[in-house]
């Protein structure tokens, strides 16, 4: 029987599936296990498929759960069949043989298999949306990044923590990990809160642009850790060539309506 189907670890590359079959022996006498032929499909189409040799040998009158490891590599899936998007979830069927060999019958095949779903995860989009000053010197600028973060995926993520770097102008003005909750709903938008402390003196000329609220180039690159139905995710939050504005907190702690100026 197959009893369990783990997804170890997963990313947005490949998962890794170990699949759990529990092979009990009646018999007086061991069985050996010559092969396990394994398959995975998803509406009828072949996904990944494989071979284990000489899988060991089930105990007279004992039981043995055998792991058959698989691994599923996405861009050998999306390029073989392009109606599976980055983000879905698919559904599967796994079909395992075991060919054992019994004292008498000979060699048998014994088919199993097992349905479930999978996801094909997706990086969420990220955006500076603004950049606030909470205490403004040359010397040293303490800020809050409003970020938004959008879930691409047809499933939520729990966001349970963060890294991130990012540059304003080309300047590097570093970055922080940080502990940080909150439900990325499935195709939603949710925004945060990051502090930053930079010394603006570092930008040179481009540091006047930034006080009379132009548009500030920026980058972010880092990575959030979520929960997911299918298990824990490490996906990268990636922005090159964002544009944002810097702004000065309001003295009665209400915020401003600048975000239609986008």
């Amino acid at each position: 029987d197959v009893t369990a189907i783990h997804i170890p670890s997963i990313n947005l590359e490949k998962a890794e599936i170990v699949v759990d079959v529990l092979i009990k022996n009646p018999n007086p006498v061991p069985i050996p296990l010559i092969d396990i032929n394994y398959l995975i499909e998803s509406d009828g189409r072949k996904l990944v498929s494989g071979l284990i040799p000489d899988a060991g040998t089930i105990h007279a009158h004992g039981e043995e759960t055998v792991k058959v490891p698989v691994h599923l590599v996405y861009d050998d899936i999306k390029n073989t069949y392009d109606d599976i998007k980055p983000g879905s979830i698919i559904p599967y069927r796994f079909k395992v043989d075991l060919i054992v060999d019994v004292p008498v019958l000979g060699r048998l095949t014994l088919p199993l298999e097992k349905t479930g779903e999978i996801p094909i995860p997706y990086k969420p989009d990220v955006d500076v949306e603004k950049i606030k000053f909470q205490a403004f010197s040359f010397e040293e600028t303490v800020a809050v990044l409003h970020v938004k973060l959008e879930n691409m995926n047809d499933f939520d993520l729990g966001l349970n923590a963060l890294d991130y770097e990012i540059w304003l102008s080309e300047v590097n003005i570093g970055g922080a990990q940080l502990s940080q909750s909150a439900n990325l709903a499935k195709k939603g938008v949710t925004f945060i809160e990051l502090p930053i402390t930079f010394r603006p003196k570092d930008f040179g000329s481009a540091l006047w642009d930034m006080i009379r609220g132009k548009g500030t180039g920026y980058t972010i690159k880092g990575n959030i850790n979520v929960d997911t139905p299918f298990g824990a995710m490490k996906l990268p939050i990636v922005k090159e060539g964002g544009t944002t504005r810097l702004r000065k907190n309001k003295e009665d702690g209400g915020d401003d309506d600048d975000e239609d100026e986008d």
